[in-house]
């Protein structure tokens, strides 16, 4: 298969796998990621076709590679060949600069009619500056609406590729910043930063502690360590139903009804004596042990007991303090209160836990083009966002209110931010640099600290993260697309949440990926994956899961790529059980990458099928 550039490639710069089939299963084969040199895609580009001076390559042959055959003739002609490609480099270069200014002069010509002036930055005879998009709205990650050929991480300040060995760097928005479509973001920072900025954040916030009685603390994180008020079990007890022995046998059975649990302490068993006892019941003094019911004879005509197996000393006995002494720690702070953990510290004494508040979030739904209800009509769309959001936060053990739709208010959405009491504050749309993007523009009036803006991921790459003074709250605020706004949840609000509930992160792990998967020439990538487990063939075969490689039998967990991907699809992430983090320049089939859990996936057992 072939890219729509036409010469065997698929743009790098495009933020969806090739649609080679429209049916919405897992991607396979590698047809559909080119093989350039050091296995990395080519520069970010646009859709048109465009002669290149290079040819399709033909069966057997992989685009980028030359054959032994064919590398003496092309040595011969490499001069005349270079030559050629950079007149042609230079006739493209040119059409594409008319091409951009004609685009450029179009829109300004369409914003005057729908009487919008062109931004501050605009040049001689009316022209936009270049961070002005076509629409009322811009596309959610910067360099959409760039012409063929322009790479938008170097055209555009807020797509450029942070310096991967420069700190994160937070800044304070100020009223005199910039207008919204000429305003120069900060510059992007990398994504692995960003998450560890935001969990650094939550973190940042002190604590206080919520004494809640064990039937309201299901689902609550531990404020304090969770140590032992009393040695289990706090007395010897009996591990089963049978007889408690003292001596060697065989034993005198007394003629009592026995101990049963529930009781106090009993007398001293007489050495060569036998008596019932039941589980839990407390073990009377000097017992040996206890014989099971089914491995004990009782002769009533003799009044004796016989042990059909060998008895030794304390057996079936749980001596006192066996799982724990008072005072030992049996669960760290920062654990998550199931209702295992409920159990265990009830045993342990406690009638009430030690536990940190739900963090409390603010949902904002930004956009006038939203519609609640029906069908899309009139270039009105449906939210998506607002149904999808709150239930994610609550499954990161948020405490979410109902989602407020403000439309593209500015005024309005500075009200709602300086007056909520919530611990974060999560918004919809408006984090670009559109026309009515009021983000930015609000968050400088009002003072607030930027401590992410801008990452270099795809999708979501105008995400953000700021804190209204020095006691917050937060405010995440997300790209209007779907897909996009699920990465910067994933990216900022998870973590974030993480440190502010102050749960113990859990350690990464990662996966190897059953295909090829493309890669942003900068960025990292978000990828909706499911888990998958296959039958490695035995020694000697190639591994079905690794193309190549030598397979020892058994089963291969791995993970496939899901196709709908792109930053306003939403019908990939559904069909999900996880995000790969994809490095800059893609990944081949049998690569091991990190996996995100969506938060009601659980990472194993992988269950075929579970989640699709």
């Amino acid at each position: 298969m072939t890219g729509p550039s036409g010469n065997g490639e698929w743009p790098a710069g495009s933020d969806r796998l090739p649609p080679t089939a429209s049916d919405g299963l897992p991607l396979t084969g590698s047809d559909w990621l080119p093989s350039t040199p050091e296995g990395r895609l080519p520069p970010e580009g646009g859709g048109a076709a465009r002669e290149t001076g290079r040819t399709a390559p033909g069966p057997g042959r992989v685009a980028g590679r030359t054959s032994a055959a064919e590398a003496e003739p092309e040595a011969e002609a490499e001069p005349e060949a270079v030559a050629e490609a950079e007149t042609e480099a230079e006739a493209e270069a040119k059409a594409e600069a008319e091409a951009e200014a004609d685009e450029e002069r179009a829109v300004a010509q369409a914003l005057a009619l729908v009487g919008r002036r062109a931004p501050q930055s605009a040049g001689a005879g009316g022209e936009p500056g270049p961070g002005l998009q076509a629409s009322g709205r811009p596309h959610s990650r910067p360099g959409a609406t760039d012409p063929p050929g322009t790479d938008s991480a170097r055209t555009d300040p807020a797509a450029s590729p942070p310096d991967r060995d420069s700190p994160a760097a937070s800044h304070r928005a100020t009223p005199d910043s910039p207008a919204p479509h000429g305003r120069a973001h900060g510059r992007a920072i990398a994504w692995r930063e960003a998450c560890a900025v935001a969990a650094r954040a939550g973190r940042a916030v002190l604590p206080r502690t919520v004494r809640l009685p064990l039937d309201q603390a299901l689902g609550q994180v531990l404020s304090e360590p969770l140590a032992a008020l009393t040695d289990l079990p706090s007395f010897d007890t009996s591990a089963m139903d049978g007889w408690a022995v003292a001596g060697p046998g065989p034993w005198t059975i007394r003629d009592n009804e026995g101990i049963l649990a529930g009781h106090a302490a009993p007398a001293p068993l007489p050495d060569g004596e036998a008596l019932r006892i039941a589980t839990g019941a407390r073990i009377p003094a000097d017992v040996t042990a206890v014989i099971r019911s089914e491995h004990a004879y009782a002769d009533e005509a003799k009044g004796l007991l016989h042990a059909q197996r060998p008895v030794d000393p304390g057996q079936d006995i749980r001596p006192r303090g066996q799982e724990c002494r008072s005072g030992d720690e049996l669960l760290p702070a920062g654990t998550l209160v199931t209702p295992a953990v409920l159990g265990l510290a009830a045993a342990a004494g406690y009638d009430e836990l030690p536990t940190l508040p739900r963090p409390r979030v603010d949902v904002l739904v930004l956009g006038d083009e939203l519609l609640t209800a029906g069908l899309p009509h009139d270039g009105l769309i449906r939210d998506a966002l607002g149904p999808m959001i709150g239930p994610w936060l609550r499954a990161l053990g948020a405490e979410v209110s109902a989602p407020r739709r403000l439309g593209d208010d500015a005024e309005a959405l500075r009200q709602a931010l300086t007056g909520s009491k919530a611990d974060l504050i999560v918004t919809t749309g408006g984090t670009a640099a559109g026309p009515v993007d009021h983000v930015h523009p609000v968050l400088a009036r009002i003072g607030a600290e930027l401590l992410v803006d801008g990452v270099a991921v795809r999708p979501g790459h105008p995400m953000l993260l700021a804190r209204l003074g020095d006691r917050g709250p937060y405010v995440v605020g997300l790209p209007g697309n779907p897909l996009a706004a699920v990465s910067g949840l994933l990216t900022l609000a998870e973590p974030l949440l993480a440190g502010l509930a102050g749960r113990t992160a859990e350690a990464p792990y990662r996966v190897p990926v059953g295909d090829d998967v493309h890669g942003h020439p900068h960025d990292t990538r978000l990828v909706p994956v499911v888990h998958r487990t296959a039958r490695t063939p035995g020694p000697g075969h190639a591994s079905a899961t690794h193309p190549g490689g030598t397979g020892t039998g058994g089963d291969t967990e791995y993970v496939v790529p899901l196709h709908y991907n792109g930053p306003a699809m939403l019908r990939g992430v559904a069909a999900a059980d996880g995000l790969a983090v994809v490095e800059p320049g893609g990944v081949r089939s049998g690569t091991e990458v990190e996996i995100l859990d969506l938060p009601w996936a659980p990472a194993t057992p992988w269950t075929e099928g579970c989640f699709t």
